[in-house]
């Protein structure tokens, strides 16, 4: 059904979600996935610009992606990892037709509305701009119970 994947990450608790799910889902169909992650940093906003050197988040944010990979990797999944600089809708769209994908999987946080209007959606705004179907997989926040979890009140 799907042969590459696109899964966008944050460099967050939240990826771990999107990383389990993707990799059964890789699994299954036999897909190859590439990892991105936007950096927004004022230096990978402007590194291609200004000809800047690469910034230490930058650096941070390639060994995340790499150590990923690898994981990936061991687990039977061949993958990739892409580091982009810039708006992260336009990055993300770019990325999935450049890199040919026929599918952007991503993590949400799953705060409600007023949050949205205030900081915005990446994934709301990715599955309005592009023409590749979009995965969302709710991640979970420290604070989330685990599924299946019994709360005590005592």
């Amino acid at each position: 059904m799907y042969t590459r994947i696109l899964v966008p990450l944050e460099n967050t608790r939240y990826d771990a979600a999107i990383i389990a799910h993707v990799s059964a889902l890789a699994k299954h169909c036999g897909a190859s996935v590439v990892l991105i992650h936007v950096a927004d940093g004022w230096v990978a906003r402007n590194a291609n610009q200004l000809d800047l050197r690469e910034s230490e988040e930058m650096k941070q944010d390639m060994a995340y992606l790499d150590r990923l990979t690898v994981e990936l990797e061991n687990a039977g999944v061949s993958a990739e990892g892409v580091l982009a600089g810039g708006d992260p809708t336009a990055e993300i769209c770019a990325a999935a037709e450049r890199e040919h994908c026929d599918l952007i999987a991503m993590s949400t946080h799953g705060h409600g509305f007023v949050q949205d209007v205030i900081r915005g959606s990446v994934a709301n705004e990715v599955r309005h701009t592009t023409h590749v179907p979009v995965l969302l997989v709710r991640g979970a926040s420290a604070e989330s119970p685990k599924p299946g979890a019994e709360s005590r009140d005592s």
